[in-house]
């Protein structure tokens, strides 16, 4: 609707067209996800990030497989599966920006913005260009959702699994 107006108003090119399926595992701490691509390829991704609303530090890792079949067999024997999450998504590059608007099976529609960091840029100056974009695009700070798809999916009691 309206926000995709928005950001392709901002956007460098054309939107790139994602579909993903994340599978996530139950771990001790932060999350663990193998996400498959149409490609029949995947990545194993790690990471922390805290469940609040707002702009918020995320630390990941991301390891490719070619088999994300037989990576997911053993990752689900050994600990087990939360749910999974289903997204169509739009990502545009606003200046330094990700900006992704998902469509989620069993949720709906989201944007999520992901400042990409340099070397010299803090924590405090993503998140003067996260608001600074959450500005442009009109996005009001009660829009904000804290938590993660896989939340809102389960808290709904659909884990997709």
């Amino acid at each position: 609707g309206a926000a995709r107006g928005q950001v392709q108003g901002q956007a460098r090119g054309r939107a790139q067209v994602l579909a993903q399926a994340d599978t996530f595992f139950r771990v001790p701490r932060g999350r663990l996800k193998l996400r498959r691509t149409p490609d029949g390829r995947g990545e194993l991704i790690f990471y922390e990030r805290p469940d609040a609303a707002g702009p918020k530090l995320s630390c990941f890792s991301v390891t490719p497989t070619d088999d994300p079949d037989g990576l997911e067999a053993v990752l689900a024997q050994a600990l087990g599966v939360l749910g999974v999450v289903r997204k169509e998504r739009l990502l545009y590059l606003v200046g330094q920006t990700r900006v992704h608007l998902d469509s989620v099976e069993g949720l709906g529609d989201f944007l999520e913005l992901e400042v990409v960091l340099t070397e010299e840029q803090t924590v405090e100056d993503g998140e003067r260009v996260a608001r600074q974009l959450m500005k442009e695009l009109g996005i009001e700070e009660e829009d904000l959702i804290s938590g993660a798809y896989l939340d809102l999916l389960l808290a709904k009691g659909e884990s997709g699994s």
